[in-house]
């Protein structure tokens, strides 16, 4: 009895995992941010209405769930994000969680229509960035991020506006120390205190 249960169990979980890859998956179960742990300031991620609304001192909200036993690769990530006036945010890809600061680990695709900071929405942070505005504050609109290989690209609306390749960089050398493509988890930033942002739909398609 003991050895059925074990296999009914294992070939769940398989199934499960398996069903994981090549499907979109949602991450943010829209009631709570069960799955997510925030670093710093968790009163900086809030639910509202179904939404995640991000809006405080600096923190960070790191996917931490059961999807892909949160250490994505190669990955789709498609996200509806709304700002509001000079609002930043940025999502962290291959990354994982620290405590406190601006996470040491991996790239951030930022979220950025009309603050301070020049690099706007869809850059890959001081790696690729992008000047041009595609969207207004106010407006809900979709950031999708494709990792693959050495590959990053984003869409905004399904426009293609940033393609880095970081086998291609040539200012870089050798040694890419933490800032690179490996593999790991998610991220959302709160960014200041005069920053609000909402997200509404956080999912992923694991591509291997």
């Amino acid at each position: 009895m003991k050895k059925l249960t074990f296999l009914f169990a294992f070939t769940f979980l398989s199934v499960a995992v398996f069903a994981q890859k090549g499907e979109w998956i949602e991450l943010f179960n829209g009631n709570n941010l069960d799955g997510w742990k925030v670093s710093e300031n968790p009163g900086s991620f809030t639910v509202e209405d179904g939404v995640i609304k991000v809006a405080g001192p600096r923190g960070h909200a790191f996917y931490v769930g059961p999807v892909g036993d949160h250490d994505f690769k190669n990955f789709e990530l498609m996200v509806e994000v709304k700002t509001m006036p000079k609002a930043n945010s940025g999502i962290f890809i291959h990354t994982e969680y620290q405590d406190t600061g601006w996470p040491n680990v991996g790239y951030e695709i930022q979220v950025n229509q009309s603050h301070g900071d020049w690099r706007k929405t869809g850059s890959v942070y001081s790696f690729q960035d992008v000047r041009e505005v595609y969207v207004e504050d106010g407006e809900w609109y979709t950031e999708h991020v494709i990792v693959e290989g050495s590959k990053i690209t984003v869409k905004v609306n399904g426009q293609t506006i940033n393609e880095y390749d970081e086998s291609k960089d040539e200012k870089r050398g050798g040694d890419l120390g933490t800032k690179k493509l490996s593999s790991g988890t998610i991220a959302l930033q709160a960014h200041d205190p005069e920053s609000v942002i909402y997200y509404r739909s956080v999912k992923v398609k694991i591509l291997d």
